[in-house]
């Protein structure tokens, strides 16, 4: 498959939900249509299903980089309304998936494919989504932060390994697009992150690491008691 910066045809749309501060993606191949959304909330389906239409995309997968705490997802609404599978990685081990995604695995869509990473550490089914210069975080790497790790199978050692061999091995100028943004900067880079970042940038230790992750000393997500069961329904909250 060739790559982003192969083939102009590849599309991007970043979307964002203010309630939950969740970041959704759109990838679509503008020459056949066909597309991906990453990450999708339940109450921002119909504005995605307006895309798809004014923007004439055919979405082939649903792509989910974990089970989320804080919002309910919209794959199983958007499943139902246009026939798009939903993927997950492996280790998440959701009953309603399509299909589980291996480290590595890819999935391809008009003239491209996307790769999942497997990033665990916020979650243990944490995956992060790489297509030619861009990489998809989800929870694992924030801009200028990381997701946190104290519930959900959480593991700081876990994140810092996942984000130093695997996120901080890409190329410096792949494009960073987190799962959520709470201070206005909507994308980064691995060079970006790797020297600014104040959690794991700047050569932080895992010791150090450890110690800022056992002192955040945050709430719980307002939708922690609902999102997580729906979501592992796919949304379903019936």
């Amino acid at each position: 498959m060739t790559t982003a910066s192969e083939n102009p045809t590849l599309k991007m749309r970043q979307l964002f939900d203010q309630e939950t501060w969740t970041h959704t993606y759109l990838l679509y191949d503008s020459e056949n249509g066909e597309g991906v959304l990453i990450d999708p909330v339940k109450e921002k389906v119909d504005r995605d299903l307006n895309l798809l239409k004014e923007l004439n995309v055919t979405l082939k997968y649903v792509l989910e980089t974990h089970v989320h705490a804080d919002h309910i997802t919209g794959a199983g609404d958007l499943r139902e309304k246009t026939g798009a599978k939903i993927y997950y990685g492996e280790k998440a081990a959701v009953p309603c998936a399509d299909g589980l995604l291996k480290d590595g695995e890819e999935l391809a869509f008009g003239n491209y494919s996307i790769k999942a990473l497997s990033t665990p550490g916020h979650t243990d089914g944490c995956t992060s989504y790489v297509l030619g210069n861009m990489v998809f975080t989800g929870d694992a790497l924030f801009i200028r932060g990381t997701g946190r790790t104290d519930f959900q199978q959480g593991s700081s050692e876990a994140l810092y390994k996942s984000i130093n061999s695997k996120l901080f091995t890409l190329p410096e100028d792949t494009l960073v697009y987190p799962g959520h943004d709470y201070k206005g900067m909507w994308v980064s880079t691995i060079g970006e992150e790797k020297k600014h970042n104040p959690r794991v940038g700047g050569g932080k230790t895992l010791k150090e690491f450890v110690e800022i992750m056992d002192n955040l000393n945050l709430a719980n997500p307002k939708k922690l008691d609902i999102s997580v069961p729906a979501n592992l329904k796919c949304g379903q909250t019936a």
